[in-house]
Formats: structure tokens, C-alpha cells, sequence
């Protein structure tokens, strides 16, 4: 009898290891180890600084580590393939940006997909603020829209790389007034931003956290906000869409969770349930809207049907601008 039940006992432990991670962990207690926070580019960038807020939040709550991996590189993609090709049981988390919605239609071959995955939650959005230099004659988006259609040559316009949102923005704002500028991509913002205070470049749709600091201080001028309603932070600066006459302009870089797209269900819906408690607290809410975050938290039912169209719309303005990843 004794020699059974160890026999019996062997074989339940060897059908235990078979079943996925995924079915097993919906009969545990979920999280019972660590968490993997995936942030796929360097560190100090609005995402990163958002996934540690709530990283040390949660890792209270539950009791347990939540370690973030900043995986940048390839704009992002290095990190969310890592993702993508993790166990869906939910202890491997990716935070992102607006590449997410991008990258698909700007290079091919790329070793993920957006079906990948499925949404936790939407975060909120720093909006980009379209800055000139002082010395354009321009004070409003009006107005500088119409010295580009006066000017001989296209005014040129700055942003971080191929794809990011300032670059988006400045294509959207070209599409939709009929302009034409000149995109001028460089490595990263601060690069971009130097050439802007010294007069090389006309204009640039600048995360709203770099563009009110050099704004206040006389270096640049504000003329827009790219969001689709004026910002809780600087509600005194128009939006382009009100401004220029160009109902539908919005450009909105997000801060978004997402899981593989095979995590159980209950896990997912108690992920966006304490995350969304947390960007509750008055003290995370203080400490987002330092980073120029605007809060908008969206469930992950609803955020899954906000990233599948801006896919499609995203797509379809790199089409119209034949974008294509360099």
C-alpha cells in the first residue's frame, strides 16, 4: 500500500509539471514570486519613471519584488519581443509607448506583433506642445501655418527618430493643413531640442515635461498642445485642433501595460484593478503629474479597442507620408 502511494504520488507530481504555468497559476494565489516589470528603453524616460511608481507600489501590496529591466533598443522592440515570447502568467509585464502602435507599419519583419499581446491598462498620455523659437514670426498655429504656406522652402521641424510622436505629430499637422515641412530626425530629444534653441530648425512638437520649463524661461514659445482637449497642467495653451481649425487633430503619446496575449483572464482583470487603484493615491497622481503625465486610466477592454484604431490611424498617415524605419 505504502509503495502505491508513492507511485501515485510520483505520477500526480509528473501530470502537475505538465500543465502550463498559465492554468496553474490561475488555481494559485497570484503573485506568489517575483514580477518582471519590462520597460523596453533607458531609464529616466517618462515610462520608465511611471513603471517604478508603480512597481513600488505594487510590490507593497502584493508582498513581493517587482523588479524593473529596462531592455531598450531598436526602438523599443528588443524588450517587447522579449515579452511577447514570455510565459503568459502574468509575472512578465511590458510598459510602453506610442512605438507600440507605430512600429508595425513603419518595419518589416518585426519579430512581434500587436496580437501578441493583450492589454492590462491604459496609463495616461504626455502630450507634446508644438514650441518655436522666438525669433519665427509666428505667435500662434494660425499664423504658422501661414508662413508655411508663404515660405518658398518647407519649415523645418525636430523630433527624437523616425516614428516617435513629435515626428507623427509634425506629419499629422502637414496631412491635415496642407503644408509641407521638413522632417529632421535626430538620436534622441536633447539633440533636437539644442538645435531648436540655437535657430536651426523652425519648430518642433515637444514632450509637454522638456517643452514648459524652456517655455517659462523665455528660450521658446508655446503655441499649441497636440492633445485632443487643453491639458489640466497648462490649460492656458490652446490645442492645434482648436487653434489651427483642424477638428480631429490629436496626438496623445500613451503610457500603456500589456501582457502576452494568452494571460488568463482573471489574472489580467486583477492587474488593472490594483493598478488602477494605485494611480488613485494622491501621492502617485502628485508624483505623475511632475512628469507631465496626464492621468486617463482605461480599463483593458476598452484601452484593447483605443490601441487596435490607433493602429489603423497610424498607419494609414505613415502610408500617406511614406514613412519607413531607417
Amino acid at each position: 500500500m505504502i509503495a502505491r502511494r508513492r507511485i501515485l504520488s510520483v505520477v500526480a507530481l509528473a501530470l502537475f509539471a505538465l500543465v502550463p504555468a498559465a492554468v496553474r497559476a490561475q488555481g494559485e494565489a497570484f503573485p506568489n514570486h517575483a514580477i518582471r516589470f519590462i520597460v523596453p528603453f533607458p531609464p529616466a524616460g517618462v515610462v520608465d519613471v511611471v513603471a517604478r511608481m508603480i512597481g513600488d507600489k505594487l510590490s507593497t501590496k502584493y508582498g513581493q519584488p517587482v523588479i524593473v529591466e529596462n531592455k531598450a533598443g531598436a526602438g523599443g522592440s528588443i524588450g517587447t519581443e522579449l515579452v511577447a515570447k514570455a510565459p503568459a502568467d502574468g509575472y512578465t509585464i511590458l510598459f510602453v509607448g506610442t512605438g507600440f502602435t507605430v512600429l508595425p507599419s513603419i518595419v518589416k519583419g518585426l519579430p512581434w506583433s500587436p496580437a501578441d499581446f493583450r492589454a492590462v491598462l491604459g496609463i495616461g498620455s504626455v502630450p507634446n506642445v508644438v514650441v518655436v523659437h522666438p525669433d519665427v514670426p509666428a505667435k500662434s498655429m494660425a499664423e504658422l501655418i501661414a508662413l508655411a504656406k508663404s515660405s518658398p522652402t518647407p519649415l523645418s521641424f525636430g523630433s527624437p527618430g523616425v516614428g516617435s510622436s513629435p515626428h507623427l505629430s509634425g506629419e499629422l499637422l502637414a496631412q491635415m493643413a496642407g503644408i509641407k515641412l521638413t522632417h529632421v530626425p535626430y538620436k534622441g530629444q536633447p539633440d533636437a531640442v539644442n538645435d531648436l534653441l540655437g535657430g536651426r530648425l523652425t519648430m518642433m512638437p515637444l514632450s509637454s515635461a522638456l517643452a514648459i520649463p524652456l517655455v517659462k524661461s523665455g528660450k521658446l514659445r508655446a503655441l499649441a498642445v497636440t492633445s485632443g482637449k487643453r491639458t489640466t497642467a497648462n490649460p492656458e495653451l490652446p490645442t492645434v485642433a482648436e487653434a489651427a481649425s483642424l477638428p480631429g487633430y490629436e496626438v496623445q503619446p500613451f503610457t500603456g501595460v500589456f501582457v502576452p496575449a494568452k494571460t488568463p483572464e482573471p489574472i489580467v482583470r486583477k492587474l488593472a484593478a490594483d493598478m488602477m487603484e494605485i494611480l488613485a493615491m494622491p501621492d502617485v497622481k502628485a508624483r505623475m503629474a511632475g512628469v507631465g503625465m496626464e492621468l486617463s486610466p482605461q480599463p483593458h477592454v476598452e484601452f484593447d479597442a483605443v490601441i487596435a484604431a490607433e493602429i489603423a490611424r497610424w498607419a494609414e498617415v505613415i502610408r500617406k507620408a511614406g514613412i519607413v524605419a531607417q
